[in-house]
């Protein structure tokens, strides 16, 4: 190896430190949207009670959180109308993730009055400020965690992303119903409205903190990887608009939130009146959905830990074991009963094989999982008991790394306009509030049970995609 073959090799081993470094102070934000997400689906049952709401009116807590993200990308669209610039990359990507979470750090100060006052109004206003700045921070930490590295395991960088996200989705269940309930152990069912304060206050601190930190992180302003990409194909094209890619991804977005959302925040109605459990009592089970994402993510990032084929087959059984450990320790410090859970560790091995037999490629990824998905809710509409919940739970485990392959489809080849594109995607996340409400609505007409054919429906759109996806990049002539 001659010295300018040598000092190539330390500059690409120095940039992968580098990215690495920047990854992990990345990815604290993903904890974040995680914690609040999946701290909704307590919220849900127990302002249901409080203010006396239908289960339609209910999911207007997923509406306000959801709504939010469309609300917000298009305040960004329309500054960067106005400034004819975009704001993402006059700012930098650094400065916008610490703005993103300054806005939502004002979102968790509204909590205190609202707990105060037991104001349904003011919850809905808190939730869609911190949404709000959520927003802006997915806009850019999405495509920024693709770029923080090789192109070929963007996806993977996102679904280790998501990982960290579902940690968050996991604890978040737990820590809301503790500050609203108590311990499991003390058998109270009384709803204290005033104890979401303090979980949300000490939220609003770390968002601010982590602000302070990210401005200090090595975290690039703009990424070389995402301002790139300036051939013909590229310029032909004014806006992402033009690139049928995304169109079809912000549907597929559009309907995935939308059915994870949904099959999470439409279950505590059906276990307490279908299954007769008590509000206090859903919270392991909602701990277990979110954690089943994390359980899928934990597995389907093997790929971006290390470059050997081998290695990554042997974390892809331990990781998302290791994952379901994680859930088992959170929910036994929480004095919860952990009997129910062990069989889930049979329904694992399917995530596993699904996850094998994608062979790491998004679109076949996402069109297995897909038909996986569709599967569990027809079983879970055809069975009762806890059979039904698992079945529904494990919803979770195949949407677990839906999210990135849908992500890094959408946004292949759009070059210098990733950013805008990032932001048509991010405005998509309404459907977690819509698709939420509608499934609501449409439990109210007829059964709780029958309302999940509407994730079907989802599921069906989104195995459509991975196959017109792969059709559309191959004639751009991108490799799906």
């Amino acid at each position: 190896m001659n010295l300018n073959q040598e000092l190539k090799t330390e500059n690409n081993y120095s940039d992968q430190a580098a990215n690495f470094r920047a990854l992990c102070t990345l990815i604290t934000v993903f904890f974040f949207w995680g914690f609040v997400a999946a701290s909704n689906d307590i919220l849900i049952p127990v302002f249901r009670k409080t203010f006396s709401l239908s289960q339609g009116e209910s999911q207007l807590v997923s509406l306000a959180f959801y709504i939010a993200y469309t609300v917000g990308s298009l305040i960004y669209m329309g500054i960067s109308i106005l400034t004819k610039q975009d704001i993402v990359n006059k700012l930098g990507y650094k400065n916008s993730l610490a703005l993103g979470l300054a806005i939502s750090a004002l979102g968790t100060l509204l909590f205190y009055p609202a707990a105060n006052n037991c104001s349904f109004p003011l919850m809905l206003s808190a939730l869609f400020i911190v949404a709000l700045g959520f927003s802006l921070q997915q806009t850019v930490a999405n495509p920024l965690a693709i770029s923080l590295g090789p192109k070929a395991t963007g996806s993977h960088r996102l679904t280790m992303a998501g990982g960290i996200n579902n940690l968050g989705t996991t604890i978040g269940p737990l820590i809301v119903s503790f500050a609203i309930f108590g311990s499991h152990s003390s058998g109270n069912t009384d709803i204290n409205l005033e104890g979401v304060k303090i979980p949300y206050l000490i939220l609003g601190v770390a968002f601010l903190l982590v602000a302070i930190l990210l401005k200090l992180s090595s975290i690039p302003d703009k990424p070389a990887a995402i301002i790139e990409v300036k051939n013909k194909e590229n310029a032909s094209r004014t806006s992402a608009l033009k690139y049928p890619q995304l169109v079809l991804g912000m549907v597929a977005i559009f309907v995935y939130v939308g059915v994870e959302v949904s099959t999470a925040s439409n279950l505590p109605a059906y276990m307490e009146q279908n299954l007769g459990f008590l509000t206090k009592d859903i919270a392991p089970y909602i701990s277990l959905y979110w954690a089943s994402l994390m359980i899928g993510r934990w597995s389907g990032a093997a790929e971006a830990l290390t470059d050997k084929i081998s290695t990554q087959k042997i974390l892809k059984f331990i990781a998302p074991y290791l994952a379901f450990g994680v859930f088992l320790i959170v929910n036994s410090i929480a004095k919860h009963d952990l009997t129910p859970f062990y069989v889930y560790g049979l329904v694992i091995f399917v995530l596993i094989g699904a996850d094998l037999l994608s062979k790491g490629n998004p679109a076949r990824m996402l069109l297995i999982f897909s038909i996986l998905g569709i599967a569990s809710l027809l079983t879970g509409m055809f069975t009762n008991g806890l059979i039904s919940v698992y079945a529904f739970t494990s919803v979770g485990l195949f949407c677990s790394t839906l999210w990135p392959c849908i992500f890094t489809l959408a946004i292949s080849g759009l070059g210098n306009k990733t950013s805008q594109g990032s932001s048509f995607l991010i405005m998509m996340i309404m459907g977690g509030g819509i698709i939420s409400w509608l499934q609501g609505f449409i439990a109210d007409q007829t059964t709780i049970h029958f309302s999940y054919i509407v994730g079907i429906f989802c599921f069906a759109y989104l195995a459509y995609y991975a196959i017109a996806a792969k059709r559309i990049l191959k004639r751009q002539g991108i490799t799906a």
